[in-house]
């Protein structure tokens, strides 16, 4: 087990988002606001975690030809649990988030991590790489939130106290380009952050 390797894919080389292209339908989906990124960013983190260290400790008794199932029935028990905590405790993000956390069961970034990883890891190995996952595809998250928030509608923190309140003015009224607030918007952020990552890692490479 290496912690620095494991980090440093998580983080760079193997991001979930930037690199291997996963979880593209709530990266797109909810980066408008920095509450939304965080609180889909860590359910991602917790749900990740708690499902490679319980896949990895059984995946020797079960068998392989339903490991798939097993992967999902697994992670969609994760899902609940969070899905009803964030009910109960965080209404506001809930309500912001709205299907999205149950669809965290047919995530890419989790199911992947499953196969990949944790099913041919021990339990230790598996639980730092659903940390080192689940953090870099949080920072991913809060990136494209500051930078679409930000630009496209000149604020900060939206969503923090309320989830029909803006953040904190930053930017005049007149100079966001609402675009990014769009589709659209998520799209070419998204691309542009693809597009620095791939030039950082080819760069290291040379």
């Amino acid at each position: 087990m290496n912690l620095k390797k494991q980090f440093k894919e998580g983080l760079l080389t193997q991001n979930p988002v930037l690199v291997q292209v996963l979880g593209m339908c709530s990266t797109m989906a909810i980066t408008t606001s920095f509450f939304n990124g965080l609180g889909m960013g860590v359910a991602v983190l917790v749900i990740l975690t708690l499902s490679n260290v319980i896949i990895s400790a059984i995946r020797k008794i079960v068998p392989d030809k339903i490991r798939i199932a097993m992967f999902i029935v697994v992670i969609a028990g994760f899902v609940t649990c969070v899905d009803l905590l964030i009910q109960a405790f965080l209404p506001d993000l809930a309500k912001s988030l709205g299907v999205f956390i149950p669809l965290i069961v047919v995530n890419c970034i989790i199911l992947g991590r499953a196969e990949s990883f944790s099913y041919k890891n021990g339990v230790a190995a598996s639980f730092f790489d659903g940390i080192f996952q689940g953090i870099g595809y949080t920072v991913v998250l809060l990136a494209m939130c500051i930078i679409r928030e930000l630009l496209g509608a000149g604020t900060f923190g939206g969503g923090l106290l309320g989830p029909d309140l803006k953040g904190i003015q930053i930017l005049p009224a007149q100079f966001p380009a609402k675009m990014l607030t769009l589709p659209v918007g998520g799209f070419l952020v998204l691309a542009c952050l693809i597009a620095a990552m791939q030039w950082a890692l080819s760069k290291s490479k040379k």
